[in-house]
C-alpha cells in the first residue's frame, strides 16, 4: 500500500520530535555530570525544604514597653530679644551682619559718642567744683564744732530703737506706716546729732546732685556702645552706618537657638499621662530621617477652653542649630511606661486564620509558634505566651515560610 506523500512527511516530523524529546528529557536530564543517573525519588516538597532560605532575626527580650502619645507642636525659643537704641545719635559703626554669631559682651553697634563724652566731662567738672567748696566749708565747721557727747548718746539710743522697729516689722508685728514713722524719727536724730553732717552739707553744696549727674552722663555714654546681652545669632538688621536714630528705635534681633522649646498640645483627657522629665521624640519635615530627643520640662496648668487642649513644653538641645524657631514638629511623648515586659518586634508577627503567630529559629529550622499578645506600641508587642526570652524570632523573610523550613540567618 502506498502512503500519500503528505502523510509520510507528517510521520517523519513526528518521529524526529519524539527522538529529540527522548534525548533531552531522558538522556540529558537523567544522567549526572559524572555519567550516572540522578535519583529523582525526592518529592518537590522535600527539595524545597532542603534549600536554606535567608532570614533576619531579632531577640525576644525583657524590656520596658513605652506607649507614646502623638501631638503636633511648634518650635520656639525663649532667648530672643529685639535690641533697641537707649540713646539717640548717629550710627558710627555697625559691627555685625545678618546671621552672624556673636558672643555675650561683644560690641554690636557704636553711636557717635562725642556729645555724650562732653556731657560726662561737664558733669565731672561740676562735681569737682562742688566737692572743693564742701571741703573748704568742712574745715571751718570742724574748727567751730564743740560737743559734750550727749548727741552721740541720743543717736545710739535712736539706732537701738530703729533696729528693734525693723525686727518687729520683719516679723509682721508692726505696720509699714509705723515702721516708716520710726525710721524718719531715727534719721532726724542723726541729723540733729551731727552724725549725718557730711551728707547734709554735701546736699547743701550741690555735691550730691553733681555726683548723680556724673553717673547719669556716664550711663548715657556707655549706652552709645551696644553689646550682646547673651551669645546668639544676629538677624533682622534694620539700621545702616551713618543713620540718625532715636531712642526706642529697633536695631536688630538677637536669638539663641542652642536649646529649643517645643510647644505641644495634648488633649485634656490625656494630660494625666504627662509627666515632667519624660522622654520625647521629635520629627521635623526638614529632616525626615532624623529623630531629635527632648524632654518634657513643664506642663501648663491651664486648659484651652476652645479646643480642650493643654500645652506641654518640651526642651531639646540644638547644638548644630538645625531646628529653627517656627518649625512644625510631630511630637511623640512617652505617656505610659510598662516595666520588664517580654517584647518582640512587630515585624515578627504574622496573622493566619485569624490567629497571631511568629517563627523562631531552632537548629537551623523555622518553627511555627502561635502567640498571645498583650500591650503593643508601634514597634514592639508584649508576648504573654508562646515565646521565651532569648529566643531568636524571624523578622524578615518569613511571609512564605513553612513549619520546619531550613533557614539561614543573615545580618
Amino acid at each position: 500500500m502506498v502512503f500519500p506523500k503528505r502523510i509520510l512527511v507528517i510521520f517523519l516530523i513526528v518521529v524526529v520530535i519524539a527522538a529529540l524529546a527522548y534525548y533531552f528529557i531522558i538522556v540529558r536530564g537523567g544522567v549526572s555530570a559524572e555519567g550516572g543517573r540522578e535519583e529523582d525519588s525526592a518529592s518537590p516538597e522535600k527539595k524545597k525544604r532542603d534549600v536554606a532560605l535567608q532570614v533576619k532575626v531579632a531577640e525576644a527580650r525583657l524590656d520596658d514597653l513605652i506607649i507614646k502619645l502623638r501631638s503636633p507642636g511648634e518650635a520656639v525659643t525663649d532667648r530672643k530679644i529685639d535690641i533697641k537704641a537707649e540713646v539717640e545719635g548717629i550710627v558710627k559703626k555697625l559691627h555685625v551682619q545678618e546671621s552672624q554669631h556673636v558672643q555675650k559682651g561683644e560690641v554690636l553697634l557704636e553711636l557717635d559718642d562725642e556729645p555724650y563724652r562732653l556731657d560726662y566731662q561737664n558733669a565731672e567738672a561740676a562735681r569737682l567744683k562742688a566737692l572743693s567748696e564742701l571741703i573748704l566749708d568742712q574745715q571751718f565747721y570742724d574748727e567751730a564744732e564743740e560737743s559734750d557727747g550727749t548727741e552721740h548718746k541720743a543717736a545710739d539710743l535712736a539706732k537701738k530703737q530703729f533696729d528693734e522697729a525693723r525686727e518687729l516689722f520683719q516679723r509682721g508685728l508692726i505696720s509699714r506706716e509705723e515702721f516708716a514713722k520710726r525710721s524718719l524719727r531715727y534719721e532726724r536724730v542723726l541729723i540733729e546729732s551731727g552724725e549725718k553732717k557730711d551728707e547734709v552739707m554735701a546736699a547743701m553744696k550741690g555735691l550730691t546732685q553733681a555726683e548723680i549727674n556724673v553717673k547719669k552722663a556716664q550711663i548715657a555714654l556707655e549706652k552709645t556702645k551696644i553689646e550682646a546681652p547673651f551669645s546668639g545669632i544676629i538677624t533682622d538688621i534694620k539700621v545702616s552706618p551713618g543713620e540718625n536714630i532715636i531712642v526706642g528705635r529697633e536695631l536688630f534681633t538677637l536669638v539663641n537657638i542652642n536649646r529649643i522649646r517645643v510647644h505641644a498640645r495634648v488633649l485634656e483627657s490625656e494630660i494625666g499621662k504627662m509627666k515632667v522629665g519624660r522622654e520625647v521624640d521629635l520629627h521635623f519635615s526638614a529632616y525626615p530621617s532624623k529623630v531629635f530627643k527632648g524632654e518634657v520640662s513643664a506642663i501648663s496648668p491651664v486648659v484651652n477652653p476652645e479646643d480642650k487642649t493643654c500645652k506641654v513644653f518640651v526642651d531639646v538641645d540644638n547644638p548644630q542649630e538645625e531646628i529653627k524657631p517656627g518649625m512644625h514638629a510631630e511630637v511623640e511623648i512617652a505617656a505610659e511606661i510598662y516595666r520588664d515586659r517580654l517584647l518582640v518586634p512587630q515585624d515578627s508577627i504574622l496573622t493566619r486564620s485569624g490567629r497571631k503567630l511568629l517563627f523562631v529559629v531552632e537548629g537551623g529550622l523555622a518553627k511555627w509558634r502561635y502567640i498571645e499578645v498583650g500591650l503593643e506600641n508601634e514597634n514592639f508587642a508584649e508576648v504573654l505566651d508562646g515565646v521565651e526570652a532569648g529566643e531568636q524570632v524571624i523578622i524578615e523573610g518569613h511571609f512564605t515560610l513553612a513549619h520546619d523550613a531550613t533557614v539561614k540567618v543573615v545580618e
